[in-house]
C-alpha cells in the first residue's frame, strides 16, 4: 500500500494524529532531520527544495509510522519552522499548530540564545518538548557536553534517553543504547539491529540510567511508582516506559536523543513521538471566547463538538489564489459549509472584532509531501483550505450558530524600515495589489504611507525578511521597485523672540494689492503646536482681515521658513499693519502674514527640530553595558534601567528617529539574537547645529 492510502486510511479519530514541530536555529540541522524523518517513512523520497523560501516558511508533511508495543499506526504531522529569526511569524505559527515540539541542537554550536528563548514559551504552558542532538559525527563534537549545556540553557528535566553507540575504532557513532531498555540499536550494518548490551555497554549505561529513571518516576506523578522506586522494588521496564511518556506529557520531562544525519536516531526519534507525545484532544488549548467575549471550554479533540479552527498560515498564490492552512481543534470541518470567521489580529485585545461567513473551499490533507483531496476534516488535523477569500492568518473558524474567537498568538512589530518606489507606471499600478498580497501572507509585514514624507514605507522583521519580500515581488508579482533613502520628518521651529514685517503692495491698472502686517514670534514650549493672537490698535488692520494674516501665516508655517520643512511650536502675534480702504482684500493680507513670517525667519531666530522616539529594549544582562554604549554612540538618552528575575534586563532611552533606521540588524548583533525592542514616537527635539547645517547645505 502506497504512503498516501496508508496516512489517508489511518486519521478516523484525534487519536491516530501527533502534531510535531520541528523548532532550532539555521544551521543547527533542523531541516535535514525533516527530511531524514519523511525518508524513513516515504519510498523513494528525494527531498524538498532548498531555497529562501523554504527556509522560511512553516512546512507541512506527514508520515505513517507504526509502533509494535503501541499496537497501533498514527499518521504524524511534522511541521519545519524557520531557524532563521526574521521568520518568526511562521515559527510561532508553528507552535500554535502543533501538540508538541522537537527541538534540534546542534553538537558543533550548542544552545543558542533564540533557541532558549523559544524554550522559555513553550515552558510557560507546558508544551511537551524533546530535544535532538545533531551533527555529531563533527570534529570536537561530545554529546556529553552538549547535554550540559542543554541542562544549563533548559533547565530541570532535561536527560538523555539514549546514548551514543560508537566504533571501537575510529569513535564514530554507529547507533545508540536505550537508557531504559538496555535495547543496543546499530545501524553500522546499513539497517537497525537491535541486541542487548554487553557488560561494557551496561556499565555506561547504569551511569546515568539510575537519575534517569528517578526523574522520570519523579515527573510522571505516579505516586505508587514512586513509593516502589524508594522502596527499593523491581520496576518493570514497561511500567516505567508508561511513566515516561506520562512525564512528557506533563511537559516537565525532556528526553535528549542523538540523531545523525545519515538517519541514526530516526526511529527512535519516531518512537518518543509516537507513543510520548499528546494526542489532539490531550493538549492545552489557548484562550477561546464567544462572539459574545464569553470564554468557553469546548470538548477538545471531539469531531462531533462545536466547530473551532484556526488558520495557521495564509499563501497568496497570483495565479492558484488564497490557500489557508487551518488546524482543526474541535469539530468537523467540511467542503462547501458556510463558517464564521472572526479575528483580523485584533481578538482578545478588547477592539472590535471583524466578522464575517464564508464558504470552505475545497480541503486538501498533506499525505507525505503530496495532498489529497477530502470532503471533511476533523479534530486535530491540519488541512489546507481553497479559496476562503477574507479569512487571514491566526482568524477562528467556527459554526455560524456558535460563532467562537481563538485567541491569537503574540507577534512581535516590524522594525526594519524600507522605504521604495515602483520603478514604472506599470509597476505602479500592480505595485498596491502585490503588496497587499504580501500582508495576507506575511503578518509580520505592514505597510504604511508617511504622511509626513509622502514615502511608501515597508517594515520587516530584518535584512533576510526585507530580502526576501523584495524578491517576492519582483519574482511572484512581476512588480520592479527601487529603493530609496529614508526620510525623517524634520520641522522648523523658532528659538529667540522676533518680529517680522510683511508687505504686500501691487499696482497693475484698476484695483490694486495693498497690506502691510507686523508680527511678533515667540518660541512655544515643545509640543505646544502653533498659537496666534493678536494687539491691533486703532483699527490699522480692519477685524475682517485680521483671520487672513492668522491664514497666511498658517500657510507659510506649513511651507517652512528655511528649510522647507513646517514650523512648529510658536506663538505668532499681530501687533499692527495698515490697510488701503479700496486695494486691501483677503488674499492681499494672507500674502502679507506669509512675508512677515519669512522676514522674520533668520539663521539666528529659527532651528531644525528632529523626531525623537522612546525606546525600551530587552536583552540579556551580559549585554547590558554594549547595548547601552550603542545607545550612546546614536546620541540616545538612557532613561532608566531595571534588571528582571529571568537573567534580562530591560534599557529605556530617548533616541533621535535617523539613528533606528537600522537598529532591528544592529541590536541583533549586539546581543547574538536575544536583544529586541519596542519605539513609540516621544516628541521633537533640537537637532545639533552642525547636523542642521549638514542638512541646509543639502536642501541648497
Amino acid at each position: 500500500m502506497s504512503s498516501k492510502a496508508n496516512a489517508m486510511r489511518t486519521v478516523s479519530s484525534p487519536t491516530d494524529l501527533r502534531n510535531v514541530v520541528l523548532v532550532g536555529s539555521a544551521g543547527s540541522g533542523k531541516t535535514t532531520l525533516f527530511e531524514n524523518l519523511l525518508r524513513a517513512r516515504i519510498p523513494g523520497y528525494r527531498g524538498e527544495r532548498d531555497d529562501a523560501e523554504r527556509a522560511s516558511a512553516l512546512t507541512l508533511a506527514t508520515i505513517g509510522n507504526h509502533n509494535d508495543t503501541a499496537g497501533s499506526d498514527v499518521v504524524i504531522n511534522l511541521l519545519d519552522a524557520p531557524g532563521h529569526p526574521d521568520f518568526y511569524g511562521d515559527l510561532r505559527a508553528g507552535l500554535r499548530a502543533a501538540d508538541g515540539a522537537v527541538f534540534v541542537v546542534s553538537a558543533a554550536d550548542g544552545v543558542d540564545p533564540i533557541t532558549a528563548a523559544l524554550w522559555a514559551e513553550c515552558a510557560e504552558v507546558n508544551k511537551p518538548r524533546a530535544i535532538v542532538v545533531t551533527k555529531l559525527d563533527t570534529d570536537k563534537a561530545d554529546f556529553f557536553a552538549t547535554t550540559e549545556l542543554i541542562h544549563e540553557a533548559f533547565g530541570a528535566g532535561t536527560h538523555p534517553a539514549y546514548l551514543p553507540l560508537l566504533r571501537e575504532e575510529g569513535g564514530e557513532v554507529i547507533g545508540n543504547i536505550s537508557l531504559l531498555t538496555g535495547h543496543v540499536h546499530d545501524y553500522s550494518s546499513g539497517q537497525r539491529v537491535t541486541r542487548d548490551t554487553t557488560p561494557l555497554e551496561r556499565a555506561e549505561m547504569d551511569a546515568f540510567r539510575a537519575d534517569y529513571v528517578e526523574s522520570i518516576i519523579t515527573e510522571s506523578e505516579d505516586e505508587d511508582l514512586l513509593e516502589r522506586y524508594f522502596n527499593g522494588d523491581d520496576l518493570e521496564t514497561g511500567k516505567v516506559v508508561e511513566a515516561l511518556f506520562r512525564a512528557l506529557y506533563h511537559g516537565t520531562f525532556f528526553p535528549v536523543i542523538p540523531v545523525l544525519m545519515d538517519g541514526i536516531g530516526v526511529e527512535e526519534l519516531l518512537g518518543m513521538i509516537h507513543r510520548g507525545f499528546p494526542m489532539p484532544n490531550r493538549r492545552v488549548l489557548p484562550a477561546i471566547a464567544t462572539a459574545g467575549n464569553d470564554l468557553v471550554e469546548p470538548e477538545l479533540g471531539d469531531p462531533a463538538g462545536p466547530l473551532v479552527a484556526q488558520v495557521i498560515r495564509t499563501v497568496a498564490d497570483p495565479y492558484a489564489g488564497r490557500l489557508s492552512m487551518v488546524r482543526i481543534y474541535s469539530g468537523t470541518l467540511r467542503t462547501d459549509a458556510t463558517v464564521h470567521v472572526a479575528g483580523h489580529r485584533e481578538a482578545m485585545t478588547g477592539r472590535a472584532l471583524d466578522h464575517h461567513e464564508e464558504r470552505v473551499g475545497q480541503i486538501t490533507v498533506p499525505v507525505g509531501t503530496d495532498t489529497a483531496v477530502q470532503d471533511a476534516a476533523i479534530a486535530g488535523q491540519i488541512v489546507y483550505v481553497a479559496r476562503m477569500a477574507h479569512a487571514q492568518t491566526s482568524d477562528t473558524l467556527s459554526d455560524t450558530d456558535a460563532p467562537m474567537v481563538v485567541e491569537p498568538w503574540p507577534l512581535p512589530r516590524p522594525l526594519l524600515p524600507l522605504a521604495l518606489h515602483a520603478t514604472s507606471r506599470n509597476d505602479d499600478d500592480k505595485l498596491s495589489n502585490a503588496l497587499q498580497r504580501l500582508l495576507v501572507e506575511d503578518p509580520t509585514v505592514s505597510v504604511e504611507r508617511d504622511p509626513a514624507t509622502d514615502q511608501l514605507v515597508l517594515w520587516t522583521m530584518g535584512q533576510a525578511h526585507l530580502d526576501l519580500l523584495l524578491a517576492r515581488l519582483t519574482g511572484r508579482y512581476g512588480v520592479n521597485v527601487e529603493r530609496e533613502e529614508i526620510k525623517i520628518p524634520l520641522r522648523e521651529t523658532f528659538i529667540a523672540e522676533t518680529v517680522g514685517h510683511g508687505r504686500h503692495v501691487k499696482q497693475s491698472g484698476g484695483h490694486g494689492q495693498y497690506a502691510l502686517a507686523n508680527v511678533r514670534i515667540e518660541p512655544g514650549e515643545r509640543g505646544s503646536g502653533f498659537v496666534f493672537a493678536e494687539e491691533v490698535v486703532g483699527g490699522s488692520v480692519p477685524r475682517q482681515f485680521i483671520p487672513s494674516v492668522e491664514k497666511g501665516v498658517r500657510t507659510q508655517l506649513d511651507r517652512g521658513v528655511l528649510s522647507g520643512y513646517p514650523v512648529v511650536d510658536v506663538k505668532v502675534t499681530l501687533t499692527d499693519g495698515k490697510a488701503h480702504s479700496v486695494d486691501s482684500s483677503d488674499m492681499a493680507f494672507q500674502a502679507a502674514g506669509a512675508a512677515a513670517l519669512r522676514d522674520a525667519a533668520s539663521a539666528e531666530t529659527v532651528a531644525l527640530l528632529e523626531p525623537f522616539d522612546e525606546v525600551t529594549v530587552v536583552c540579556g544582562n551580559e549585554y547590558v553595558g554594549a547595548v547601552m554604549t550603542d545607545l550612546g554612540s546614536r546620541r540616545g538618552r538612557v532613561t532608566g534601567q531595571h534588571g528582571g528575575d529571568d537573567g534580562r534586563t530591560t534599557v529605556t532611552a530617548l533616541v533621535p528617529a535617523s539613528e533606528l533606521t537600522r537598529y532591528a540588524i544592529d541590536l541583533r548583533g549586539l546581543s547574538h539574537g536575544t536583544g529586541r525592542f519596542e519605539r513609540e514616537p516621544a516628541g521633537y527635539e533640537l537637532m545639533p547645529p552642525e547636523l542642521a547645517q549638514q542638512v541646509l547645505d543639502e536642501r541648497g
